[in-house]
Order: structure tokens, then C-alpha cells, then sequence
């Protein structure tokens, strides 16, 4: 004979699962088009920062990086922009490279005005379309994580917690 409390623990771990199962089932279902995570590197990450200085993902090919795709526009991008700040305070620059990269912007200015606006402190590249395009960003903000290799390893749509982030940046 089960107790009223086993019945509860017992309806509360089966809905839990249940939630559990249909988050990561959307999660899987929003990044289906993404960059495949099986052992191909990621395409190249090349063009001006906002600074003006040319950039090259490349260039920080012994190490892992997180290149975050967003648009200026997007409020979703501008609540997670703190969350990236937080990242670079618990990872250094030797560690990990941390890359945002702006995508469907009109003007720099606009993205300037993001940046500032958002105290955004890592490199900050204006995209374009071929990035987009070879990329497969469909939605904003998306994520990528690369291991050392440039080989992406995870990759996500949507806003990301703070731990979220922390996370994926630590697995590498």
C-alpha cells in the first residue's frame, strides 16, 4: 500500500521528467539546423570588430572560443549580454576566446549603441550575410562552443543563463 506522500514524490519526479523531456526535446528541435557537433571544424570567423582592427578566429586556434551570434534589435541577445560579461570576469582571455558577433544590423552605430549600451567587454565583430549563411544562424542569439581544434562541440539558440554559459564554457 503506497502512503499520500510516496504518491506525491512519486507524481512529482514522473512531471519533472516529463518537463524535463519536452525542454530538451524543443532545445533539440531549435537547433536542428544548426552546425552539426560531430568532429567538423567550424567555418572560418573573419571581418572587422567594431574597433575597426581586423579579426580572424584563426588566430586563436590553440584555444577554445564561443563565438555568440546576436542582432542589436534583439531583446532576447540584450538579456543574455550580461551574462557574457560575467564569462569573461570567470574565464580568462588565455583560456577561452569569447567572440559576439553582430548579424543583421543596418549601421555600426547601431551596433556601437549595443555594445555601449550593454557594457558588452569582449571582441565584438560586425557580420554580415556569408557569415550568417555559413554559420547557419537562423535565429538570435546562437551559440557555439569550439574546442581548442575549432571543432564545435555544442551549439544553441535562445537566451542563456548565466550558469548556462559558465557551463558550456567550463566542458571545454
Amino acid at each position: 500500500m503506497t502512503t499520500p506522500r510516496r504518491r506525491f514524490v512519486r507524481s512529482f519526479l514522473l512531471n519533472a521528467g516529463l518537463i524535463a523531456l519536452v525542454f530538451f526535446a524543443v532545445l533539440a528541435f531549435q537547433s536542428r539546423n544548426m552546425l552539426a557537433t560531430d568532429g567538423r571544424v567550424a567555418p572560418e570567423l573573419r571581418g572587422l570588430t567594431l574597433a575597426g582592427q581586423a579579426y580572424d578566429l584563426e588566430d586563436a586556434s590553440s584555444r577554445p572560443a564561443m563565438v555568440y551570434f546576436f542582432a542589436p534589435w534583439c531583446r532576447i541577445c540584450a538579456a543574455s549580454a550580461g551574462n557574457l560579461n560575467r564569462l569573461r570576469r570567470w574565464r580568462d582571455a588565455d583560456e577561452i576566446e569569447i567572440v559576439a558577433v553582430a548579424l543583421d544590423w543596418e549601421t555600426a552605430g547601431e551596433v556601437r549603441e549595443y555594445v555601449d549600451r550593454h557594457d558588452l567587454n569582449v571582441t565584438v565583430v560586425l557580420g554580415d550575410a556569408n557569415v550568417a549563411r555559413n554559420w547557419q544562424i537562423q535565429a538570435f542569439p546562437s551559440y557555439y562552443v569550439l574546442d581548442d581544434q575549432h571543432r564545435v562541440i555544442r551549439r544553441d539558440i535562445g537566451y542563456s543563463s548565466q550558469l548556462g554559459l559558465w557551463i558550456r564554457a567550463w566542458l571545454v
